[in-house]
């Protein structure tokens, strides 16, 4: 009488070791995060106001990332997460559905371990941003409508064998929001010295959604009592899901400042983590990074005006109740790739974007304390 027979079921053994692929893994994921090691952390800039207000206003400058950006430390995070979840593999292609930023840093990641990358991106996306893709390596792939980079970044997946990785889906957990060096973390380690060391608000903006919840995280993980805001510009559903509680809002158009807002309702925000919203019209966010360039002579993309026009209203509030403390927001890349958008008075005249009225609330404000939105 056989085994099988008295009742005995074999042991069923598949073993898929590839020891070559094994190798290949080891050393991707050590070159990524040599890239850490050899990479110093981002400043946090003052930007200047009254000294008799008794507020202090920072940016965290992410473009001085090796690849310009707030979305470096994404795209390192993505890269690492793909690869230790096996989906990243030698020779088949990475592509990621992008309005530009994202894309540049993946690409710069792809190229770093030898993989192929491919962009699917609006086909608005500034000249400066697919020159930057292609210089390391990546390939553009343009879509008409914004809404379909979804669909079509899948199917080239899909098509070549390789990985989509999907940044609107994966972003907020392919960061460690407790810690481990992320902006979060990063923040509160640079305000240990300041006059404010806790801020009163962190205001964010959200493409993914991944940086708000990442920073929100922190904040509750550690029992802070900053609370965090959330600037989000036209076209853009955040506002309205978060304000409806609707998880299938939508917008029709596209975002004009590049690298936030999203036609849909992204599985990486996370609505309940944060504490405010503001939507922000789009020539407001222009007006306010030519502000920027006038305080501290910097230049920065459309994101970093989104944002920062929310933390000034917020200090305009706190100037009115007499309340002291500090604001934190993100410069999230420069100036620099937008030349031809929000630095170019055609650009805007082409958009029917007039930004001398919110330019004049920004000039009051600085100059008075009164904020006549």
């Amino acid at each position: 009488m056989d085994g099988t027979a008295r009742g005995i079921i074999k042991t069923i053994d598949v073993d898929r070791s590839d020891h070559g692929y094994r190798g290949w893994l080891k050393e991707a994921v050590r070159k990524v995060q040599a890239d850490a090691q050899r990479s110093a952390d981002t400043h946090l800039l003052s930007f200047p106001l009254p000294e008799r207000w008794g507020i202090d206003l920072y940016l965290k400058d992410e473009s001085t990332h090796p690849t310009g950006s707030l979305k470096h430390r994404l795209a390192r995070s993505l890269f690492l997460y793909g690869l230790c979840n096996g989906w990243i593999r030698p020779g088949k292609p990475v592509i990621e559905a992008s309005s530009g930023s994202t894309a540049v840093s993946e690409a710069y990641f792809a190229k770093l371990i030898g993989v192929p990358f491919i962009a699917v991106m609006p086909r608005t996306t500034s000249r400066e941003k697919c020159r930057l893709i292609e210089f390391h390596g990546g390939q553009c792939h343009f879509v008409d409508d914004p809404r379909t980079m979804y669909e079509e970044s899948a199917a080239l997946a899909a098509e070549s064998g390789g990985h989509y990785m999907d940044q609107f889906t994966y972003a907020e957990r392919a960061t460690d929001w407790r810690g481990n060096n992320n902006i979060a973390e990063s923040i509160y380690q640079q305000m240990r010295l300041e006059r404010y060391p806790e801020p009163a608000w962190v205001v964010a903006t959200a493409g993914t959604g991944g940086t708000s919840a990442t920073l929100a995280r922190y904040v509750h993980y550690m029992q802070y009592d900053t609370r965090v805001c959330v600037a989000d510009p036209e076209n853009s559903c955040f506002f309205d899901g978060w304000v409806h509680h609707d998880d299938d809002a939508s917008s029709d158009h596209g975002s004009r400042i590049e690298g936030i807002g999203r036609p849909r309702m992204e599985p990486s925000f996370v609505p309940g983590a944060i504490d405010r919203m503001m939507k922000v019209p789009d020539a407001a966010s222009v007006a306010a990074v030519r502000a920027l360039e006038r305080a501290i002579g910097r230049k920065a993309g459309g994101s970093t005006g989104t944002g920062l026009w929310s933390a000034l209203r917020i200090v305009a509030e706190m100037v009115a109740a007499g309340r002291t403390g500090s604001v934190v927001t993100l410069l999230c890349d420069p100036g620099e790739r937008y030349l031809d958008k929000y630095y170019s008075d055609a650009w805007l005249e082409e958009q029917g974007l007039d930004i001398e009225p919110y330019a004049q609330t920004l000039d009051i404000f600085l100059t008075t304390g009164n904020w006549t939105d």
